[in-house]
């Protein structure tokens, strides 16, 4: 399982593999944590059809365990290239395993979410935005609070400029944040008519 959605999405998420819903229908995020998904996708005015949904893993761990750290190398070439041809602004990482693969850096999410980190991922500058993974949101009620405050803060990540400096979204003049990002080349806000 590849990934699915728009190839032209300035919005990319990356999870950490399928699940048994997905495994079963050959289709990333569709089972609970997928509607969740689509949920917070339309908390900002958007639909699964105008982002695009990956993995890290590209397919389902025996007995749903945690990706072991050969699996993930194995399945690392793969996602690099998909990042490297969806092109997207920002990558949204669900969780530890896509946030600390993508990231370099083996901080935890539970430290880093909700700030954008701007990066390279081969020749594609992005903004990488880690945030929980919405099946901890699930299992765990009390973070789908952080989950949805994070998620409510994607539309500014969007539209930070892609400068020689890193910079948070908490440092942009409110007056200097769009209310919905100005996407290059067609990307989300453009296909909801919002530009």
């Amino acid at each position: 399982m590849f990934g699915e959605g728009d190839p032209h999405s300035d919005l990319m998420f990356v999870g950490e593999a399928p699940g048994y819903h997905e495994d079963q229908q050959g289709r990333p995020f569709v089972g609970q944590a997928g509607k969740l998904l689509e949920q917070l996708l339309g908390t900002i005015g958007l639909t699964r059809e105008q982002v695009y949904i990956a993995n890290v893993l590209k397919s389902r761990p025996p007995d749903n365990r945690d990706p072991r750290p050969d699996e993930i190398e194995a399945c690392r070439p793969y996602l690099l290239r998909q990042v490297e041809l969806i092109a997207p602004r920002v990558v949204c990482t669900l969780g530890n395993f896509a946030t600390k693969l993508l990231s370099g850096a083996q901080t935890g999410i539970t430290r880093v979410h909700g700030s954008p980190q701007r990066t390279s991922i081969g020749t594609r500058e992005l903004y990488l935005y880690p945030i929980f993974h919405p099946a901890a949101a699930l299992y765990t009620p009390a973070m789908l609070d952080t989950l949805k405050q994070d998620f409510l803060r994607l539309p500014e990540v969007l539209g930070l400029p892609l400068g020689a400096d890193p910079v948070a979204v908490d440092d942009v003049a409110p007056a200097a944040r769009p209310v919905m990002p100005q996407p290059p080349f067609g990307g989300p806000a453009e296909q909801l008519g919002l530009f």
